[in-house]
């Protein structure tokens, strides 16, 4: 099928939708689709060679950039979108904005619209458009919870069979044959000895402050961040030393293809989110994370201790993961050095979490999107 992709994400860019967008390309690619992805023009126009080592990559899709005016935020993009994907010869159009889903109605094209956080003022009214107005169409939505709280934002209930609750993915062959984490740490040139990890963002939320009272609490544990934006890792670079904190690694921005095996070095990974997250944009997205860090910690094959979040029991469970309550220093201390010391219960998590992502490639949730037009 020849598929046009519209998304409103800045490409390249190290945001979460960003990255999301470009694994769902590369498994419809995957898959055999015909793919031309469109995005606003906000950078020079990257090579394939490029978004493959940006993103980690094995294929890259046609990547279109178009001009769009801030005066009219974004609807002068939507429209050039669904004209290039027109003379494309789309015969389905996957896109991540309301905006962009109404307009390929309107022009009697199908469409897959992917929901990833609530809405509200005009992302409200534009979604609900979207729901009244007849076509082939289908949403999906990260989680359940997702569902609920967009039913709640536009007073509408969605039909059951246009809904599909499919959580991100992962890329399982990036984490076949990984070191155990002794080796790993090795290869890295790490310290030797108990690791606790962390990978990703230091968006408010993110659990920065949690890590870092961990950190101080847990002086005989050495710790790994990896990931963040150059600003934070400096200013957090500067706490550990005031506080002279020296079991902290913090590698800054390392390359996905890399990601694996810092993941591999840690013997317990840490999901220390807050009752309240900020995304990238802003908005709070607490009540509806389905992080892509989730389902790589779960195919690293090391012990997961996460906050108890209900968005995230929609994919982990008492026998994949330890769950602590959000910002509470005491408990998340005592459940991660009670794991440290017990290498038996941290393998039969590790092996439930590894066995539950078996189902939870890319390329199957993209298989089961496209079910719906075939």
């Amino acid at each position: 099928m020849k598929i046009a992709l519209i998304t409103n994400s800045r490409i390249p860019s190290l945001t979460a939708n960003s990255i999301q967008a470009m694994k769902v390309a590369q498994a419809l690619m995957q898959l055999g689709h015909d793919l031309r992805m469109f995005a606003p023009r906000e950078t020079d126009v990257p090579t394939l060679e490029h978004l493959r080592a940006h993103y980690g990559l094995h294929i890259a899709p046609d990547l279109k950039l178009l001009p769009t005016i801030k005066l009219f935020k974004r609807l002068d993009f939507v429209v050039r979108a669904q004209d290039a994907a027109e003379k494309f010869g789309a015969e389905l159009i996957y896109t991540w904005l309301p905006q962009s889903a109404m307009f390929a109605l309107m022009r009697n094209d199908p469409v897959v619209l992917e929901m990833h956080a609530d809405v509200a003022g005009n992302g409200a009214w534009w979604l609900r458009e979207f729901w009244k107005r007849p076509g082939g169409k289908v949403m999906t939505v990260t989680t359940s919870a997702l569902r609920k709280a967009l039913e709640r934002s536009t007073r509408l209930g969605f039909p059951d069979e246009s809904v599909i609750v499919a959580p991100n993915g992962v890329e399982l062959e990036k984490y076949d044959g990984l070191p155990k984490p002794a080796e790993a740490r090795r290869q890295l040139n790490l310290p030797e000895g108990p690791t606790v990890g962390f990978t990703g963002h230091i968006y408010p939320g993110r659990g920065a402050d949690l890590l870092f009272e961990l950190a101080r609490l847990l002086p005989q544990v050495n710790f790994l961040w990896v990931g963040g934006t150059p600003e934070l890792v400096e200013f957090w670079r500067a706490r550990l030393s005031e506080a002279h904190m020296t079991n902290v690694t913090m590698t800054g921005f390392v390359e996905h293809k890399h990601i694996p095996l810092h993941q591999a070095a840690a013997d317990v990974l840490l999901m220390p989110y807050s009752r309240s997250i900020s995304a990238s944009s802003g908005q709070d997205i607490a009540e509806v994370i389905n992080p892509m860090k989730m389902f790589e910690y779960m195919a690293s094959g090391r012990a997961i201790v996460s906050a108890d979040l209900p968005s995230i029991r929609e994919v982990l469970n008492e026998g994949s993961a330890v769950f602590c309550e959000p910002g509470d220093v005491g408990k998340w201390k005592m459940e991660i050095a009670s794991l440290l010391a017990d290498e038996p219960r941290r393998q039969t998590l590790s092996a439930q979490a590894h066995l539950d992502v078996q189902a939870l490639t890319w390329e199957k949730r993209e298989e089961w999107v496209l079910k719906s037009f075939h």
